[in-house]
């Protein structure tokens, strides 16, 4: 594996289209449940692109999840999850990102803002995306890996449902971590 860097010590993905290859990529979050232990869960169904500039701060991201692909380990988790107490599904069947502005922090570490829309709500959030790595695979595709972590305050978004908890406290946190592991494909010219 290669990782490509100007003279100023930037580690980068090379300009062009990429596509996510959702073989080799994964959608997760994390949540706290009761205060005490942590609910993880990933989205089986997504798709994302990067149109990536020489200047990384120029360059572009867009994706989508859906929802309904939401897998935590529970089936019965999962189905509240789809229902019109948290992500309401039916109606509104997909998650969306567009970036709106990204900035170089070192290495191949980026901060990368954009607009985040849950149920038709959308919101600007931040995110830290480092660049992993970037090489060709056995067949001669060019891949770069990319890691995205964040977090949102998921009422923020109209995910509002709660239980308290008798002693105090409640049943699901408000914070949702976000981890994206993405592996990309550099599109054909």
């Amino acid at each position: 594996m290669t990782q490509l860097q100007t003279e100023q010590g930037i580690v980068k993905v090379p300009a062009g289209t990429w596509k996510v290859d959702p073989a080799h990529s994964s959608v997760g979050f994390e949540v706290k449940h009761m205060m005490i232990s942590t609910v993880r869960g990933h989205f089986s169904s997504f798709d994302g692109r990067l149109e990536a500039d020489e200047d990384p701060e120029r360059s572009q991201v867009t994706g989508w999840v859906d929802v309904a692909s939401i897998n935590t380990g529970s089936p019965d988790r999962d189905a509240h999850l789809r229902s019109p107490d948290f992500f309401d599904a039916e109606r509104y069947p997909r998650m969306t990102f567009e970036s709106t502005r990204i900035q170089w922090v070192e290495g191949g570490t980026y901060r990368v803002w954009g607009d985040l829309t849950i149920k038709d709500v959308t919101r600007e959030v931040e995110v830290e995306a480092t660049v992993q790595g970037v090489g060709d695979d056995p067949w001669g595709v060019e891949h770069a890996g990319i890691a995205v972590n964040g977090s949102i305050d998921r009422t923020e978004f109209g995910l509002t449902w709660q239980q308290p908890l008798a002693k105090g406290g409640l049943l699901v946190g408000e914070e949702v971590k976000l981890l994206v592991d993405a592996s990309a494909v550099l599109a054909p010219e």
